[in-house]
């Protein structure tokens, strides 16, 4: 196997957002459990099916707001993939567990959790796929911060983990569209390609800007990207399908496409 097929979500922790009234209406099901949730997450589940890794933002670990369901683990389940993780960025306790979340078809040989600089409950989570020439491809899920300081901050921080992986994949949710001169200080330094202004993904009613992004390293090939038409949260999905280079396969037979 040479490539890979990547998804990108912020699930808004299972809450679909119509319009931005919403927010304000709707206000209570970030607190308290609703039964909508669980039938969004199986759609979420229904649209996963394809891909081989897929990275989750906004999702929740299990508390009273998820009726105590770890999102990430019903989304595993319901979605057929072997190998799961979890990481909890802001942990209220009973009320809520803000994580990002992995699914994977692919055995990982290391996963590592990072808190990004800034007011805690942000976080980069990163998976490293065994390679046949004994390096590794590194997938970080992110969750970047609202503000522009903090957000600043966790960008540099991201160029030094590029630093650390030659073949990575970077995605998530980065609260800031193609046009953000700190992001396209990022991608410079940290030699990443795959940042479109076409891929717009918020708000998923009518999506007008590009915050969640798929970025990898130069030694890997784009082969496809899109963001779907799949609106069960605030944001709409992000995919890409990427190649390793000549020569190079995942050393496990694990995944579902080849």
């Amino acid at each position: 196997m040479q490539r890979l097929k990547l998804l990108s979500y912020n699930v808004q922790a299972g809450i679909y957002s119509r319009q931005y009234s919403d927010y304000f209406v709707h206000s209570w099901k970030h607190i308290l459990p609703h039964p909508e949730r669980l039938v969004n997450l199986s759609r979420v589940a229904q649209l996963l099916h394809q891909f081989d890794l897929v990275g989750l933002q906004e999702v929740d670990a299990g508390s009273l707001r998820s009726a105590y369901v770890d999102q990430i683990q019903y989304l595993a389940t319901h979605g057929g993939f072997p190998h799961w993780y979890r990481q909890v960025n802001r942990n209220l306790g009973p009320f809520a567990q803000h994580s990002n979340g992995i699914l994977s078809r692919l055995r990982s040989e290391r996963i590592t959790e990072h808190k990004l600089p800034g007011l805690p409950g942000r976080g980069v989570v990163v998976a490293e796929l065994p390679l046949s020439d004994g390096a590794t491809l590194a997938v970080a899920i992110l969750h970047l911060a609202l503000g522009w300081r903090a957000r600043h901050r966790q960008l540099d921080y991201l160029v030094t983990l590029a630093q650390q992986h030659p073949y990575l994949v970077l995605m998530g949710d980065f609260n800031c569209g193609c046009n953000s001169k700190g992001l396209r200080t990022m991608v410079r330094a940290a030699g990443m390609q795959g940042l479109d202004c076409e891929l717009k993904t918020f708000p998923s009613w009518s999506p007008r800007h590009n915050l969640d992004h798929i970025l990898v390293s130069h030694p890997l090939r784009i082969v496809a990207a899109r963001v779907l038409d799949y609106a069960v949260s605030d944001h709409l999905p992000i995919s890409m399908t990427i190649e390793l280079p000549s020569g190079v396969k995942f050393v496990t037979t694990d995944a579902a496409s080849a």
